[in-house]
């Protein structure tokens, strides 16, 4: 598909955009955990899900992580647990969050963590966005989780949430400490960031390489740090305009309804030079353990999921499953697209890990 060059302009702008202070002020207020996710935990309760924020140090930085423990949780029992990863761009607080705190609820400790260099948690320069960084996030979340108090380690899985979904898949392929795979509205970061999404931007890939080796110089000789991004704020009729459903509903959750001030889209020009060369279905014959895709029936990204399901050949335990009606993000927070996809997620986890 080919888009004109305003709408591409368009769709990076929206990919990169800071969100707006008063809505970052009334969300930042609204919880006392900085949770922007609906029916968000308030305080911790003795027989309900608890939230435990946590750090831990991966690779000599700093990583911030929010713990959900099951109701009457007892250190003294062992529980299955779950690692969740979050999307691009996205915080623990935001759609991991929602995720890990339903699942707690069905009896799992789940962790949801920011990843290095991005939300709160460390890591200069900020907003690197390198794969092999988001891989080693996923398994640093499962060093920590598994000496959990509670924490069952021979029960351990693992759920990606749009980006953070296609790096699951890459972190599944070698990581068999995770028994059972899960993603929702996967997203391939890889080949969007080279191709762009659904291939509209071919043609620019030569001119963007060209940017970020450009910008890494400049890191390495100790120049400013290029970012691929933008302050501005798109009116309603810029948003309008967007052609993909994902980069419009995406605009709205990150920047009006669920804007957290830790999450922000942009990230190092120079972080093209590795993301260009990732693809998270390259050794999808690798994953050998059960492997559920959820995908929303109306999602323009469903093409992402469709691949790796098709390439993950090592495995005949797995499944898509549609969610009818629904789009990439409207699985992040439609109160009945969410409990489909919980009411599936807990069928399957329950089956290979409890």
């Amino acid at each position: 598909m080919h888009f004109k060059p305003n709408y591409i302009s368009l769709i990076i702008v929206l990919f990169f955009m800071t969100q707006s202070s008063g809505a970052l002020a009334q969300n930042k207020l609204a919880n006392p955990f900085g949770l922007v996710y609906g029916n968000a935990i308030t305080s911790n309760q003795i027989s309900k899900v608890q939230i435990h924020p946590s750090s831990y140090t991966l690779n000599g930085i700093t990583i911030s992580a929010n713990i959900y423990t099951p109701p009457n949780y007892d250190p003294n029992n062992k529980y299955p647990v779950l690692v969740v990863a979050h999307p691009n761009g996205g915080v623990k607080e935001q759609v991991a969050g929602l995720y890990a705190q339903r699942l707690a609820e069905l009896g799992y400790i789940s962790i949801a963590a920011d990843a290095a260099y991005q939300g709160a948690s460390g890591g200069l320069p900020r907003n690197v966005d390198k794969p092999a960084n988001r891989i080693e996030d996923i398994h640093g979340m499962a060093d920590f989780i598994m000496h959990y108090p509670g924490a069952d380690a021979n029960r351990l899985g693992l759920l990606g949430i749009c980006g953070g979904g296609g790096y699951a898949l890459a972190a599944a392929q070698t990581d068999k400490r995770f028994k059972s795979i899960a993603t929702v509205s996967m997203f391939n970061s890889g080949i969007v960031r080279r191709d762009g999404f659904m291939s509209s931007q071919l043609a620019t890939l030569p001119q963007r390489l060209q940017q970020a080796a450009e910008a890494r110089t400049k890191e390495a000789t100790g120049g400013e740090v290029l970012y691929i991004g933008s302050t501005a704020k798109l009116t309603q009729e810029q948003i309008e305009q967007l052609p993909f459903d994902l980069y419009r509903q995406g605009y709205e959750y990150y920047n009006l309804t669920h804007a957290h001030p830790n999450s922000t889209a942009r990230y190092t020009m120079s972080s093209i030079i590795d993301l260009a060369a990732f693809d998270a279905t390259t050794n999808m014959h690798m994953i050998d353990q059960p492997l559920l895709m959820i995908a929303g029936s109306k999602a323009d990204s469903y093409y992402m999921t469709d691949g790796a399901f098709k390439t993950a050949t090592g495995t005949s335990d797995k499944e898509i499953y549609l969610i009818q009606g629904a789009t990439h993000i409207e699985t992040y927070w439609v109160p009945k697209y969410v409990d489909q996809a919980v009411l599936k997620l807990s069928s399957f986890f329950d089956k290979k890990l409890k």
